[in-house]
């Protein structure tokens, strides 16, 4: 007799920097999200697709919930509503090495009337100040509906606990047809993986404030030499016009850095040889311009 495959949407929910795009990665086997110690890097939902046995679970990795008035942070939590709201089963991921604050509250309030579809990752238990009873308490104060069964001790970095989790996650799923082919990890399109890797290696080269004050635009992508060679041209853009040289760097090393980094990872994940002309240039405020954060969150 023949079982029904499983199919669902998880949500990948947390505050910053409790690990969820590496946790994605893992659980995906592939580089799906970018990933820094630098809080609030997921700006967009990324999807990266697991395919098992069992069925086939995509992961939608969102930015980090913190409570912002910023007009880009707003951004960030409207995108991540509409993941949680959209998704079949949320995925709550919890740093097991920080205590919970009033932002973790202010998430595991927000999925009390969706405890039914939730389950928690609490996550770097393979830190010396992992502790496990401490998330387990607050979970059972701040989210008494989630039954503990459905809350594991995992290592996004080991892997530990990501087994249990991942049979817990298809035995939620419902039963259906694939979302992807089989030979899918992610669906994003070509530039925006491109624009996220060079952002991954520019902000993990750069301080502060400055992280947040950039984005990537990918200008011009074309195949080259009978389609073995992809040339691309892209634009690091900061805020303001005195922090170009901060990505620029003495004698142009910084951005000679991130420019290899970056060709260098996109030679590892895409099926061509890549060369990448990297530049920066300015955008005045654009944290605060509608119409470049509209374009932003298109992707």
């Amino acid at each position: 007799m023949c079982t029904q495959k499983k199919a669902a949407f998880v949500a990948v929910v947390g505050r910053p920097s409790v690990g969820k795009s590496t946790l994605v990665n893992l659980l995906c086997g592939a580089k799906v999200s970018i990933v820094s110690t630098v809080p609030q890097t997921t700006r967009n939902a990324i999807r990266g697709v697991l395919h098992r046995d069992e069925g086939q679970l995509v992961f939608v990795d969102t930015p980090g919930r913190h409570e912002s008035e910023r007009k880009l942070n707003k951004k960030l939590m409207e995108v991540s509503d509409r993941t949680i709201e959209d998704a079949d089963i949320i995925l709550y991921v919890l740093d097991a090495s920080r205590p919970a604050g009033p932002e973790e509250a202010a998430i595991a309030a927000r999925l009390v009337p969706l405890a039914e579809r939730t389950l928690a990752a609490v996550n770097k238990m393979d830190s010396p100040h992992a502790d496990y009873a401490q998330a387990l308490a607050f979970l059972k104060n701040q989210l008494p509906q989630l039954d503990t069964a459905r809350c594991f001790k995992v290592s996004a970095l080991s892997g530990e606990g990501t087994e249990a989790l991942l049979h817990c996650l298809f035995a939620m799923a419902g039963e259906g047809a694939p979302f992807y082919p089989e030979e899918y990890y992610t669906d994003q399109e070509l530039n925006f993986r491109i624009a996220e890797i060079i952002r991954e290696k520019a902000i993990n080269r750069l301080r502060e404030e400055l992280p947040h004050a950039l984005y990537v635009e990918v200008a011009d992508a074309e195949l080259r030499d009978e389609g073995t060679r992809l040339w691309v041209r892209a634009f690091i853009i900061t805020e303001r016009e005195s922090q170009k040289g901060m990505v620029v760097g003495k004698g142009g090393e910084l951005i000679k850095a991130i420019r290899q980094a970056a060709q260098k990872e996109l030679n590892r994940i895409l099926d061509w040889k890549v060369e990448l002309d990297l530049r920066v240039k300015s955008a005045h405020d654009w944290r605060h311009n509608d119409a470049v954060l509209r374009r932003l969150f298109e992707r």
